[in-house]
Order: C-alpha cells, then sequence, then structure tokens
C-alpha cells in the first residue's frame, strides 16, 4: 500500500522529510559508517515531495524497493498492514528502512492492537522472531514497544530471504516543541531500556544491521 503524506509541519515527519531532501550528513554517515568500504550514497525512494512524500507497507513496499518477487513470502509471514515505514532507500544493493522519532514518548509504543485472526499470527511470528535473536522475552514483543519489535521483524525477514537490508533508527534531538531529548545519550538509554524489557541481548544476530543517527534539528533552523 502506498500512503500519500502531507508535507510535515512538526515532529519527526517534519524533520525526516527535510533530512530526506536535504541529505543531512547527521542522517547519512552514520549509515555510510555501517556499510564500510562498499557503502555506496543512499538513493531516496521516499519519502519524497515528487511522490506526496508517501510511506509504503506490504507489497508497495517491496515493489517500491525492487523486491516484488519477496511478495507472497512477506503475505505468508506477516498479515496485512505490515510496518508504515517513515523513509526507505537503496544504497548500491543494499536496502535501507527508516523509522525515525522526535521524542521519547513516541517510542513507547502499545501492543498491537489487530484483530484475534492477524494478532495470533503477529504473536507467532514475534516469537519465532525473539527465538532466532536469542531474546528472552518473546511474549511481551507483541505488548511493549510492539512497532520497534516488528521492525525488527521485518528486518529479519529480509536478511534471511537474502536481500542486504539495515534498519535506520533516527532519533532527532533539538526538537523543544515536541519535548525532545538535545542528547544522543537519552535515546540510546531509551533503546537499552527496551532491549532489556523485550530481552534481546546486548548483541544478536541483526546488531550489525541496526544503524542509530541522531541528527540536531537545532542545526538545521
Amino acid at each position: 500500500m502506498r500512503v500519500a503524506q502531507r508535507a510535515g509541519e512538526r515532529g519527526s515527519q517534519l524533520w525526516l522529510q527535510r533530512a530526506v531532501a536535504e541529505r543531512w550528513s547527521e542522517l547519512e554517515d552514520p549509515i555510510r559508517a555501517v556499510l564500510g568500504g562498499g557503502g555506496a550514497d543512499v538513493r531516496w525512494l521516499s519519502s519524497r515531495a515528487d511522490d506526496d512524500f508517501a510511506e509504503y507497507r506490504d507489497g508497495a513496499l517491496l515493489d517500491l524497493l525492487g523486491l516484488g518477487h519477496l511478495g507472497p513470502a512477506l503475505a505468508t509471514f506477516w498479515p496485512q498492514w505490515g510496518p508504515q515505514w517513515d523513509a526507505l532507500g537503496r544504497a548500491g544493493e543494499r536496502v535501507v528502512l527508516v523509522e525515525a522519532k522526535a521524542h521519547i514518548g513516541e517510542f513507547c509504543t502499545p501492543g498491537t492492537d489487530a484483530g484475534p485472526v492477524s494478532r495470533a499470527r503477529i504473536v507467532d511470528r514475534l516469537h519465532e522472531v525473539a527465538a532466532a535473536l536469542g531474546a528472552r522475552h518473546g511474549e511481551r514483543w507483541s505488548e511493549q514497544f510492539y512497532q520497534y519489535a516488528n521492525r525488527l521483524a521485518h528486518l529479519h525477514f529480509l536478511r534471511g530471504a537474502g536481500v542486504d537490508a539495515y534498519l535506520v533508527l533516527v532519533g532527532f534531538l533539538d526538537d523543544h516543541g515536541m519535548g525532545g531529548p538535545s542528547s544522543a545519550e537519552a535515546w540510546r538509554a531509551a533503546y537499552q531500556i527496551a532491549d532489556h524489557v523485550l530481552g534481546l541481548p546486548v548483541r544478536h544476530p541483526l546488531s550489525p544491521f541496526v544503524v542509530h543517527a541522531f541528527p540536531s534539528v537545532a542545526r538545521h533552523g
């Protein structure tokens, strides 16, 4: 599904649209650092002004990334109305999936509100992913920090399908209008708490493919 958006007026939507359009180094440099010597510049596919700032999910997400052949596998893995990504990109053959937040409360998402049939599938998948990552508390993944958990699950799916995918977690700094933090340490602490709640070990099989970026909006006016 392709979901057209308005130009952002505040918060993470505004700042990520600007960061993509203006190619903020604080967003792209951490990605390049993780991609290493083989990393190419990111070619942003969404969220772009010339595409109605659209965000993508399910089969439309795969089509945009040139991975349409994985549609049946994704439909088996996860029910319809899967994660809607804030931004998507390509760096050569590598896929970049972006989730952005402007304040820590925005990160503390509740459990899934899916209906009974979809919920059962989601719970099963999250238990499977949690076990694959060595997490102790797979039963919590559908109830606490659910958005973070399902993003990790989709990274797991793509990498398991042979896609060289990376999850970029953007925590904007200095968005005082949203009550956002002014230090990267505050965001790191929030993710450490989430990992503890979900029972994730400090290092797990997806750790090398998760990128944290902390752009300061104060530097961009």
